[in-house]
């Protein structure tokens, strides 16, 4: 083990566990949280020593009662998210808007207030953020989503900025289009609305990447990886695009 205890939030599935999985097999010590049970669950009997918790990152509380248990935290993922209300601004509900932002910002928020204090009195520690690369492009019909990620990545600058004389290093990774369940997800409701075939609106969307290419998730994984390195010594306040170059989205 390297010593390093790990928190990914939303790690239980998708880019979370990739990353969680990463990580683990790289000897760290691993903490999962997540809203879902069953694939908490599911992750606990597939990484033997993971440490699970079923813990809402709005509900500021249970975040500090999570630290509590876990102890000191090394490195800090927030990759917990949630895609918020989809739609014209006009038809979005103010409900789901605010849990979007309860999620994408604040959780972010929670977490980094919790971990905070053990990497102040270590002199160091690394939290990485995970945003989208739609805040290069810009999305219509999902201006919660998007204007909550822009606030994490003005989180992430300043913090850093907060951080830095600490010795802890804040930045963030812009994913881009993912090979994911829940991206093949809004890809078939994507063709299903526009009557047409996935593939034909997958290729549409992949035309509009540099490098026409869907992303991993271990490839996030990686870059967090080398971002909680010492090669990342004195990379900090940085929003790194592993997206292939997304150029434009409709």
């Amino acid at each position: 083990m390297s010593g390093r205890s790990i928190l990914v939030t939303a790690g239980a599935s998708g880019i979370g566990r990739a990353i969680a999985e990463l990580f683990h097999a790289r000897g760290d010590r691993v903490i999962v949280c997540d809203v879902d049970q069953a694939a908490l669950d599911s992750i606990a009997a597939a990484l033997p020593g993971i440490v699970t918790s079923r813990t809402d990152v709005a509900d500021p509380a249970a975040v500090a009662a999570m630290i509590d248990r876990v102890g000191p935290i090394s490195v800090l993922i927030n990759n917990a998210g949630v895609a918020g209300p989809i739609g014209g601004i006009e038809t979005n509900d103010p409900d789901e808007w605010a849990r979007c932002f309860a999620v994408n910002v604040h959780g972010a928020f929670h977490t980094i207030h919790a971990v905070a204090p053990a990497m102040r009195a270590a002199g160091e520690g690394a939290i990485i953020n995970i945003s989208t690369a739609s805040t290069v492009t810009g999305l219509p019909g999902r201006s919660a989503y998007v204007a909550s990620k822009w606030a994490l990545e003005g989180l992430t600058r300043n913090v850093a900025r907060e951080f830095g004389p600490a010795g802890i290093r804040v930045n963030a990774i812009r994913p881009g289009f993912m090979d994911t369940e829940r991206m093949r997800g809004l890809m078939a409701r994507a063709a299903e609305r526009l009557q047409r075939p996935v593939a034909e609106v997958e290729a549409e969307a992949l035309g509009y990447i540099s490098m026409r290419t869907k992303i991993q998730p271990s490839e996030i994984g990686e870059m967090a990886w080398f971002l909680a390195s010492d090669a990342a010594r004195h990379i900090t306040a940085q929003i790194i695009g592993v997206d292939g170059n997304a150029e434009w989205e409709g």
